[in-house]
């Protein structure tokens, strides 16, 4: 007898149909999976058969063909083996067929419960988009899977129960859906907790508002890693839409395994700097996971001690910062991932830390600091809007008493700026001024007067590339956006390219 039970694959970001059919046919006792099954889906053999037992069936003594159409894709994982054991069951008579337009999800144990799978939320994502509305997944799982709207999703524990709901005898209940509450920032610094270094927040607004690279150049104990941490304070809350991209990319990793199911505060990642470039990027093995960069999608990318990332690293970050997604490509396999990710960088001004400072000597040569400087590419500096100075914070500034202002007020200010944005490229498909290309920039970036001739001795006299230029006018039309400016004043520009200008990094 043929049975047949739909389930899912995952390759990257994209999920495709998978048809389990079972055939069972009298002959010597065989079991034979077929249709590019990698080591895991071949070993759900025997997990297959010791859960069938263990839940109360007897297992057929027959030959057993299990096909994973289509052939020509490579199926991974253990996400098949509760349909192939349904396929089975239905295939010897012991159950009746799944509901029509039903998708099928889980890892068995042996004794029949049924574990959570990794990259659940892309799959049924794509699935409900291709006419399927029902949904059998690990119950771990169903809390992910109950934001789609529209779908029903039904949480299994164990294979007995499902059989037992497919018979009729005991359904199971679906899951609730879960309603968008909306973003939060319950893990983030607060602005208020960060102490002097008012031009630093100030540039770290601007930064936000337009999504604009940010680098910290300062002395050991400025408070760079302080400020980069308080950064996703005064992120826009997510949206729903920015909240399922995130989560889909964590749900491929794992993750999400055990959470509430659905991300709804802005990522923060942190790799060390020995971080290799498969890390970051995305890849290793035979699978092609997200990296750190994608992972930070909707979020921030704090890359602490810049210069001491291998160079290969820190060079493979230039096409995702350009083009906000990554192209994961392997001899078996190839994925495409989002990467849209503010870039917050911090570095020390040498070696010792110390040049620049007004307490310490710095006891670096020349030729060290040099070195140091060259670390870290021309190009890779191009693509980082603002470079900011910080100095070490004083006696008084440490001990002020007086309240600062708050990540939520300053977040008012951030939202209303992305809110300009939105609203002004609303039929261009970005959403915010750092993804401009050169079309959109002449358009809302025009300077004239005053302000050309501003531009033009900044552009000789710091010898600006064609691309650095074009980021400060991006970052000059954000200045102009944080005061509700519809025209760029000669002020923002001035703002903008003192961000260019930083005389720390005058060796670099």
């Amino acid at each position: 007898m043929l049975a047949k039970v739909e389930s899912y694959g995952l390759l990257g970001l994209n999920g495709y149909p998978v048809t389990v059919e079972t055939d069972i046919t009298a002959g010597l006792p065989n079991y034979d999976t077929v249709g590019l099954p990698d080591a895991a889906v071949k070993e759900s053999r025997e997990r297959v058969q010791a859960a069938i037992r263990h839940s109360g069936f007897a297992f057929p003594t027959a030959r057993i063909t299990v096909n994973l159409a289509p052939a020509d894709l490579k199926k991974e994982g253990s996400v098949y083996d509760l349909p192939i054991a349904l396929s089975i069951l239905i295939a010897s008579g012991c159950l009746k067929p799944v509901p029509h337009g039903a998708i099928v999800l889980g890892e068995l144990a042996l004794d029949g419960a049924v574990r959570p799978i990794s990259g659940i939320l892309p799959m049924l994502i794509d699935a409900y988009h291709k006419g399927y509305s029902i949904f059998f997944v690990p119950k771990d799982n169903a809390a992910e899977a109950a934001y789609i709207r529209g779908a029903r999703v039904f949480p299994v524990e164990s294979l007995s129960a499902i059989a037992a709901h497919l018979r009729g005898e005991a359904a199971i209940a679906p899951a609730d859906a879960k309603p968008f509450t909306g973003g939060t920032h319950k893990n983030a610094v607060d602005f208020s907790e960060i102490r002097g270094q008012t031009a630093a927040k100030r540039a770290a607004e601007i930064a936000v508002a337009g999504n604009h690279n940010i680098l910290l150049c300062g002395t050991p104990g400025s408070g760079k890693t302080m400020l980069a941490r308080a950064i996703p304070s005064i992120l826009p809350d997510m949206t729903f839409e920015e909240a399922l991209e995130t989560t889909k990319i964590h749900s491929v990793t794992g993750a999400m395994k055990g959470t509430e199911g659905l991300i709804t505060e802005r990522p923060f990642r942190s790799p060390h700097h020995g971080a290799s470039a498969a890390s970051l990027i995305g890849g290793g093995g035979s699978r092609i996971l997200p990296g750190e960069i994608s992972l930070a999608h909707n979020g921030v990318l704090f890359l602490d001690e810049l210069p001491e990332f291998h160079r290969d690293v820190l060079e493979a970050l230039r096409q995702p910062l350009e083009d906000g997604e990554v192209t994961v490509s392997r001899a078996a396999a190839r994925a495409t991932y989002p990467a849209k990710f503010l870039l917050v960088a911090a570095m020390n001004p040498c070696p010792c830390g110390n040049r620049g400072s007004r307490t310490k000597p710095c006891t670096c040569t020349a030729a060290q600091i040099k070195r140091y400087a060259g670390r870290i590419s021309g190009p890779l500096l191009d693509r980082i809007d603002l470079h900011i100075e910080m100095t070490e914070v004083g006696y008084r500034e440490i001990t002020e008493r007086k309240p600062a202002e708050r990540s939520e007020t300053v977040r008012a200010r951030v939202t209303a700026a992305r809110a300009i944005q939105r609203e002004r490229f609303k039929n261009a498909g970005i959403r915010t001024n750092a993804e401009m290309n050169g079309e959109l920039i002449r358009r809302f970036c025009n300077p004239t007067g005053e302000s050309e001739k501003l531009l033009h001795d900044a552009f000789k006299r710091l010898q600006l590339s064609a691309r650095a230029y074009q980021r400060v006018l991006k970052v000059a039309r954000t200045i102009a956006d944080l005061e509700n400016s519809e025209t760029i004043r000669p002020e923002h520009y001035a703002e903008a390219i003192q961000y260019r200008s930083m005389t720390m990094l005058s060796d670099l």
